[in-house]
């Protein structure tokens, strides 16, 4: 997926993204990278993105399709904030080998690898797919829809990307009320799938609509499920659907 960058310069630049996004800042200058995103007021998902310590500057590493609209949204709540929001063209890699010098850990999860801003290096052939259903690890523009999405049914705290003691942003108080359910409702997982089924196919449980399937590779996929449906007769399309049970979810 082509990775845009935009630029928060600026003095108030942490202060700045620190009442908007749902990690928390502060732990930036040591980490050097963290996963975050930004949520409507209602608390739906708009954009996730890497947040990149460059010298006092914080680059935001973000898929191309929602660059524009989130440097829109940026913008907007500038208001008096002494910050510049800017695009940048700064080449991004990735890969799970041997990591080159310089990049930084994907925050999600071990398996991600490493990440490199500066340098256009030749992917090394990592099935991306693979991994991301193997982890449950939801992408932009699939899983992740602008306007649709929570981000704790997508699991974004499991891939610490939501920080629940950092006090307010944008959205906050829908996270903290879902995350102080005693359990989720509804969520991605990963499922093991035999047979035919197209992505956006219905999972079925008996009659019911239990769910849906998204990334799928192999025998296994990432599948958003309703848990009080789910059951251990499921169907899409013309495959058989399992999933292991709540171990899994959320």
């Amino acid at each position: 997926m082509q990775r845009a960058i935009l630029r928060v310069a600026g003095p108030d630049a942490l202060a700045f993204l620190q009442g908007l996004v749902t990690n928390d800042l502060r732990a930036l200058r040591q980490t050097g990278i963290l996963y975050a995103a930004l949520l409507s007021p209602q608390g739906k998902y708009l954009a996730d993105f890497f947040l990149v310590a460059d010298g006092d500057d914080i680059l935001v590493d973000v898929a191309e399709e929602l660059a524009d609209a989130l440097l829109r949204r940026l913008s907007l709540y500038k208001l008096r904030s002494a910050v510049t929001v800017t695009r940048e063209a700064l080449p991004v890699s990735r890969g799970t080998g041997p990591a080159p010098e310089g990049a930084l850990a994907d925050p999600r999860h071990a398996a991600l690898g490493w990440r490199l801003y500066g340098q256009d290096l030749p992917e090394d052939g990592t099935d991306w797919a693979a991994l991301r259903v193997a982890h449950c690890i939801p992408e932009t523009g699939i899983e992740l829809v602008p306007e649709e999405t929570f981000i704790l049914e997508a699991g974004l705290h499991r891939l610490s990307g939501v920080d629940f003691r950092k006090g307010c942003y944008v959205g906050q108080e829908v996270t903290a009320r879902m995350h102080h359910k005693t359990e989720l409702r509804k969520g991605f997982v990963t499922v093991e799938i035999s047979g035919p089924a197209e992505r956006g196919a219905d999972i079925l449980a008996g009659e019911k609509v239990a769910g849906q399937i998204f990334t799928r590779s192999g025998d296994r996929a990432i599948a958003y499920l309703r848990f009080d449906r789910a059951g251990d007769q499921m169907q899409a399309g013309g495959a058989k659907v399992i999933w292991h049970g709540p171990r899994e979810a959320g």
